[in-house]
């Protein structure tokens, strides 16, 4: 119980700040649904500039929790179709870094300074860190997990920030291919953004991208954990 005291006390302002990375982009979403029903005709008539400004706007808006990613690729689907599937993409990269650089800030390094005082969880934490690559892919292939929360805990085992965005984009890239492709279906925007309609081959991909996801970061920690404690076996014979 002290330990766990301590570790909430120590590291309050990390775990209040992924509290709010959980629950913002729900109510922030529901909020710009009804503004973009009214002001349609706004991102309809965008200028080059303009739009470049839109995808600026919205990595900063998904890197600190304003909207989830599932939303900026439908609401991007359906106003500025394929063409503007390569700004999803880069605005999604650009808010992966702009997330890892605030969560450092925030954290700078005191949960992982915290756990390496426990040999056996410190072990694991550097186990995962080595497998950094696939933990970041399979957490990013998850519709249900979201980007931001996703971004500030990953960013805590203080990957290389190259690493971060290259796997973030790559694991980014099924899900966006889907929900973008909804939003370019789409004929209306309330309909989409209350209830895409993905069909049945959709909700067996969503399924299929969770499952592999859980799976496979099931396998990761598993196998994590398992080196870990061979390792202090090890050091203590």
């Amino acid at each position: 119980m002290q330990v766990l005291k301590e570790l909430i006390f120590k590291n309050a302002s990390t775990f209040f700040s992924m509290l709010l990375l959980v629950v913002v982009p729900v109510l922030v979403s529901s909020t710009l649904a009804f503004y973009l029903y009214q002001y349609q005709e706004l991102l309809q008539s965008l200028e080059p500039w303009e739009t470049i400004l839109y995808f600026v706007v919205v990595a900063f808006t998904m890197a600190f929790a304003l909207t989830p990613t599932t939303f900026v690729a439908l609401v991007t689907g359906f106003y500025f179709g394929w063409p503007g599937f390569l700004g999803v993409v880069v605005a999604y990269g650009l808010a992966a870094l702009m997330g890892y650089g605030v969560a450092q800030l925030i954290d700078q390094g005191k949960m992982l300074a915290f756990l390496h005082r426990f040999k056996k969880t410190g072990a694991v934490m550097d186990e995962l860190r080595e497998q950094s690559w696939s933990l970041i892919i399979l957490s990013r292939i998850s519709p249900v997990l979201p980007f931001a929360f996703m971004t500030f805990v990953l960013s805590l085992l203080r990957v290389d920030r190259v690493k971060f965005l290259l796997a973030s984009m790559v694991g980014m890239l099924p899900r966006t291919l889907f929900f973008f492709w909804v939003g370019t279906q789409a004929q209306d925007i309330i309909t989409l953004l209350n209830d895409p309609d993905t069909g049945k081959e959709g909700k067996l991909l969503v399924i299929g991208l969770i499952i592999i996801s859980l799976f496979g970061l099931y396998y990761i920690f598993n196998k994590a954990l398992k080196k870990a404690l061979r390792r202090t076996t090890e050091l203590k014979k």
